[in-house]
């Protein structure tokens, strides 16, 4: 998302304009950035731009699944372990019973 610098405002000037000055204006499609101290403090957002970015979040998760099973299938070498194999390496013996 790009911020257009004219949609920056103080903390000072947002305060002085209300609440419902800021709401009007995500409303109308203005993303407003809230400066404090010449840094960027809040964001004041439409309704949809907050889905819009919810979706991008949810489509970041399942690319980052996605690269983690290209990587996965692209090193898998076709080699296989049994259960009973691994737990014989570690030295657990899988027949005994819980002491519990």
């Amino acid at each position: 998302m790009i911020i257009n610098s004219d949609n920056m405002v103080s903390v000072s000037d947002a305060s002085s304009r209300g609440v419902s000055w800021l709401v009007n204006e995500a409303v109308g499609g203005r993303t407003m950035v809230v400066m404090k101290n010449n840094a960027p403090a809040a964001v004041v957002a439409s309704g949809a731009d907050m889905e819009r970015l919810q979706q991008l979040d949810c489509l970041e998760s399942d690319l980052r699944l996605w690269a983690a099973s290209m990587v996965r299938i692209a090193t898998d070498t076709g080699e296989r372990h049994t259960l009973s194999d691994v737990a014989a390496e570690f030295g657990i013996d899988l027949d005994a019973e819980d002491e519990d």
